[in-house]
């Protein structure tokens, strides 16, 4: 088996657990390739993971059978993004915080390995966004799992976002921004923006003002097959732009368009893996929060 392994500094807590999994995939004589970053990053905290092979640009990523993600839900966008169109199937081990999609909890590894092992998961298949520009925004990778964000560079002015919706007028946001999110990035940015949770295999679009001007305009669920044209004007003349994890400063003249990608993320779950559990565990519902 080859696997490739992209991760971030973690809990002192997790060390055991981390440790104990290079050793097991070590004894199997499981191919790993690390990312250059965690490489880094067990060298110096002195974790052992026996393998010389390394990668440090999405292109130079080996032929592996899937990814392991090590940290939270951000490392997890970050594996997805080395990924790409190569729709390697990918696992989140959770030893950063929130977790809606690192859901393996570090105690839980070795269970991980024997259900890889034995073929015992299921795999997920998530929608990605993906943004066309007339400059190089993010470096080539244009896609994300969550969202992709426009936001005021300032602290004082709103910005303005002309939306147009398969070429028809949808509306002009007057707000601190607007999102477009996919129905997994619908627990993260859009939520807290008061946009609705979606199931993860809704075929829909979020679009969410942040903060908006006119009190009456809210979230709206579009159509994932929907074209959704962006033109942003802004006192300062810029504002910024974010995909995921990654974001660029631009100017009025940037050309946005967001549609849906041609390929998607594999998630790799186990069994007993269950999104609405996730949602009962993470956002606390149907707690008694008065005592």
């Amino acid at each position: 088996m080859k696997i490739a392994i992209h991760g971030r500094n973690f809990n002192e807590s997790a060390r055991p657990f981390i440790e104990n999994m290079f050793n097991e995939l070590a004894r199997k004589k499981v191919r790993v390739q690390l990312s250059g970053s965690f490489r880094i990053f067990l060298d110096q905290t002195g974790i052992p993971h026996y393998s010389e092979l390394v990668y440090e640009r999405p292109e130079d990523l080996f032929d592996a059978e899937l990814v392991l993600s090590m940290g939270g839900d951000g490392t997890l966008l970050e594996t997805i993004s080395h990924i790409g169109s190569r729709q390697i199937p990918a696992i989140g081990i959770n030893v950063g915080r929130l977790g809606f999609l690192a859901t393996v909890s570090p105690e839980r590894i070795a269970d991980m390995i024997a259900a890889l092992e034995n073929s015992d998961y299921r795999i997920d298949e998530r929608t990605l966004v993906e943004v066309e520009s007339n400059i190089d925004l993010f470096d080539g990778l244009n896609f994300g799992l969550n969202d992709f964000t426009i936001t005021k560079t300032d602290t004082s002015s709103m910005i303005t976002v002309h939306t147009y919706l398969n070429q028809e007028f949808l509306n002009s946001y007057w707000a601190d921004g607007l999102i477009v999110s996919t129905p997994t990035g619908s627990t993260g940015y859009s939520l807290s923006c008061g946009g609705p949770v979606l199931m993860p295999h809704s075929q829909n679009f979020i679009i969410t003002p942040i903060s908006p001007h006119n009190l009456n305009v809210r979230p709206l669920i579009v159509e994932d097959t929907a074209i959704v044209r962006l033109e942003v004007k802004s006192r300062s003349n810029n504002f910024l732009v974010s995909l995921d994890a990654r974001s660029k400063v631009v100017d009025e003249n940037t050309q946005l368009t967001v549609r849906k990608a041609d390929f998607t993320a594999r998630l790799i779950k186990m069994k007993d893996d269950s999104f609405l559990n996730t949602l009962r565990s993470k956002l606390s519902w149907g707690l008694d929060m008065r005592n």
